[in-house]
Order: C-alpha cells, then sequence, then structure tokens
C-alpha cells in the first residue's frame, strides 16, 4: 500500500509536463506564464511540510496518509469547475490543494519506508519504493498526452475566427481535463478509504520530547549538518526535475520539431523508462557502490549532459536529456536517505525541512522560463539544470568526507569473532 502511495503521486506530478503546453495553448501564456504550473504545485510543499511533520509527531503515519489522500482527491475535483469556468487561477488553485495532499503523502511515504527496515538498507529500500514513482512517469505522458492534449482547432483557424468563437473553442479545448481528474480523484478517495480500515506498523524510532516546542526540534534538526545540506542539494535537485520534465514537450517540439503527443511519447517511452530503469538499476548499483558515491558520479554526468543539450542540435539534444533522466534517477531517495542517516528525534522534522526544499521546484523553473524568453532559446535555459546538477555534487562530495572522517568504531569480542 505505500508503493502505491509512490505511484500516485509521481503519476499526478508526470502529468504536469501535459497540462503545461495544453493550458498554455488555451489561455495563449509565454514560457514564464506557463511556468506558474509548477510553482502552484511547488510552493505548496513549503507551505505544508512543517504542519506535515507536526502531524506525524501528534498523529502518526497513518493518519498523515489518510489526510493527504483527502487533500489530493479534493484538487482533483476541483479540475471540473476550473474547466467549466475557464480560469486560469482556478486551475492553479486546484493544482495547489492537489500538492498539500501530496506533501503531506511524500512528507510521512519518504521518511516511513527508510525506518520500515534494517537501518544500512535504508537508502536502496527507499529507491526501491520511488523506483514506483519512476513507473508512473513512464505511463503519466503517454496516457495523459491522449486524453488531454486533444487535437482542436489550428492557430490559422482560430485566427480566423471572432473572439467570441476563439474564447469557446479553447474552453472546450481545456475542458478535455475533466474526465481524466474526475476518475484520479475517486480512485484517491477509494485508496484513502482502504487505508482508513488497515493497520499500519509504527516503526521503531527514537520518541521526540512531547514538550519540546516546534522553534526547537526545528532548529535542532537544522543543526544536524546532513539535514542542512540535504535540504540545499534537495531545493537544487527538485528545480533541475522540474525544469528538464515540465518543458520537455516544448523543448523537444522547438528543438527537434516534433508534434506535441510525439514529444509526450519521448517524454513517456523516452524520459519515463530511462527513469524508472535508472531506479532499479542505481538501487541494485548500491549492493556494490556507495549510495554517495554513486550519487556523485551520476551527478558530474547530468551536468556533462546539460551542456550537451544546450549546444547539441536536433536529436542529439533529446537523447542527451533521456539520458540525463536516467542519472537524475537516483537523487531525491538518495538525497533524502542520506540527509535524514542517524537523525534520531529529528528524522520527522528533518523530513520535513527536506520536503520543504522541494519549493525548488516552484523557483527554478521560473529562471529556466525567464532564460529562455530573454535568449528566445529553451536549449540555453538548460544552464539552470547544469548549475543545480554542480550543487548536488558537492552535497554528495560531503557526504563521502565526512564517512571518511568518521571514527573506526572500536572492535568488540562479537566483532573479532567475526573477524
Amino acid at each position: 500500500m505505500l508503493t502505491t502511495l509512490f505511484f500516485l503521486w509521481g503519476f499526478v506530478h508526470n502529468l504536469d509536463p501535459i497540462l503545461i503546453p495544453h493550458l498554455r495553448r488555451s489561455f495563449s501564456l509565454t514560457v514564464l506564464q506557463a511556468a506558474l504550473v509548477d510553482s502552484a504545485v511547488y510552493i505548496a510543499y513549503f507551505v505544508m511540510a512543517l504542519p506535515a511533520g507536526l502531524l506525524i509527531r501528534r498523529a502518526g503515519y497513518r493518519c498523515t496518509i489518510i489526510a493527504g489522500l483527502l487533500l489530493f482527491g479534493i484538487g482533483s475535483l476541483l479540475f471540473l469547475p476550473a474547466a467549466d469556468t475557464h480560469r486560469y487561477a482556478v486551475f492553479l488553485a486546484a493544482l495547489f490543494i492537489i500538492a498539500c495532499g501530496l506533501t503531506l503523502l511524500e512528507t510521512a511515504a519518504n521518511p516511513y519506508a527508510s525506518l520500515l527496515g534494517r537501518p544500512e538498507r535504508a537508502t536502496q529500500r527507499l529507491n526501491l519504493a520511488q523506483s514506483f514513482n519512476g513507473l508512473a512517469a513512464a505511463v503519466a505522458p503517454i496516457v495523459g498526452a491522449r486524453l488531454i492534449l486533444v487535437e482542436g482547432a489550428s492557430d490559422q483557424q482560430l485566427q480566423a475566427m471572432t473572439a467570441t468563437a476563439q474564447q469557446a473553442a479553447l474552453a472546450a479545448e481545456a475542458a478535455s481535463v475533466k474526465g481524466p481528474y474526475l476518475v484520479l480523484g475517486l480512485v484517491i478517495f477509494a485508496i484513502a478509504v482502504v487505508f482508513y480500515f488497515i493497520r499500519l506498523p509504527e516503526p521503531e524510532r527514537k520518541a521526540a520530547d512531547p514538550d519540546e516546542r516546534v522553534a526547537g526540534a526545528i532548529g535542532r534538526a537544522w543543526r544536524h549538518g546532513p539535514i542542512r545540506r540535504a535540504v540545499i542539494a534537495q531545493f537544487f535537485y527538485v528545480g533541475a526535475q522540474v525544469c528538464v520534465f515540465s518543458f520537455f514537450i516544448l523543448f523537444a517540439a522547438s528543438a527537434a520539431g516534433l508534434s506535441q503527443v510525439a514529444a509526450a511519447d519521448y517524454l513517456g517511452w523516452g524520459c519515463g523508462v530511462a527513469f524508472v530503469v535508472g531506479r532499479f538499476a542505481g538501487t541494485c548499483a548500491m549492493k556494490y557502490v556507495a549510495p554517495a558515491r554513486l550519487l556523485l558520479v551520476y551527478a558530474l554526468l547530468c551536468a556533462l549532459l546539460s551542456v550537451v543539450t544546450m549546444f547539441a542540435s536536433g536529436m542529439a539534444c533529446v537523447a542527451a536529456v533521456i539520458g540525463m533522466v536516467f542519472f537524475m534517477s537516483i537523487m531525491f531517495p538518495t538525497i533524502f536517505a542520506l540527509g535524514i542517516a542517524d537523525a534520531g528525534a529529528s528524522t520527522e522534522m528533518g523530513s520535513s525541512l527536506i520536503i520543504m526544499a522541494i519549493v525548488g521546484g516552484a523557483l527554478l523553473p521560473l529562471a529556466f522560463g525567464f532564460v529562455s524568453d530573454a535568449t528566445h532559446s529553451l536549449q540555453l535555459a538548460y544552464g539552470v539544470p547544469l548549475a543545480c546538477f554542480l550543487v548536488v555534487a558537492w552535497f554528495a562530495r560531503t557526504v563521502l568526507a565526512a564517512d571518511r572522517l568518521a571514527p573506526i568504531p572500536p572492535l568488540t569480542n562479537g566483532a573479532l569473532k567475526r573477524v
């Protein structure tokens, strides 16, 4: 059931790259204005992450998951009045409410997956659960493109229409989101009912002081070096991921001349499959390579592919982005698990702080859109992900340095016998 949640939030997040070109056409938006879709989603993580951590401390993981599912379902159903009124602001509000629910789910499910098992396997276990998030990244664009990116009037036909007829035609195109999000909302409510009736084990963990003030708990978590550095790294990683996925359809259409549906297929079969294969492959590789070392190598390879994307042409750019997605695949869960490792009573608030860092997905796509509009080039805007991957490489390097400086524990009699 926990893995189901990873799939669900991956599915709805990967509908956003479909919504961006769809709403951009329906409301005649610039790239920067279309990036507000990401801002509406990822600003919710900044707003709701700390309340989510407090809810986990007071009510437990199960109640937090149910509350998240209810918000998720309500936001999905709000797409119906958003389409009926044909107002961009209502769409953004619906996305914000969905993201508030996702914040509760991610704040609970990520540390819960880490805690359910042996500590030394936490990173590998979380990567395995997140692999189903990657599976959703492959499925959502393919399904969403065929349900949402409907064939409407051409640009020439729209220009020939009166203002009233043009508005009616665009409103009819915008209404294509109603069916998919209605079904999604009903499915989410059904899963919330299942979570209400099942029993989830509470993992054994060091209990936080119930009398400790919230500010004190936040400050203690922030003073934990790995958490603080993970917050910074996650901010830039999520910003890079959102830039790469959300603008892929616009990028592929511009750089390689693909249609929107064809670009969506490349997003699903190319980026989505690369993402899920990368997650499973990375999980297996962590049996033999330290997670921080693998993260460092992957971040540097992503930076190199960002440079290729900026200056190559045609399908070579698309191939570089797909390769970038493969190496991005392990970054979120690995940063998360390395950040809260050995955090003790700071685990819940540390998890909240790392989830708050997802606000990078609200801010950095705006920088991407600004660079794109200013240079009239989506390719040059990949300088924004390039800088982000260098920050992730810095984080991995600090973890490796800390591991080398960690004191070697004394050998006990039991350890001597095993040697």
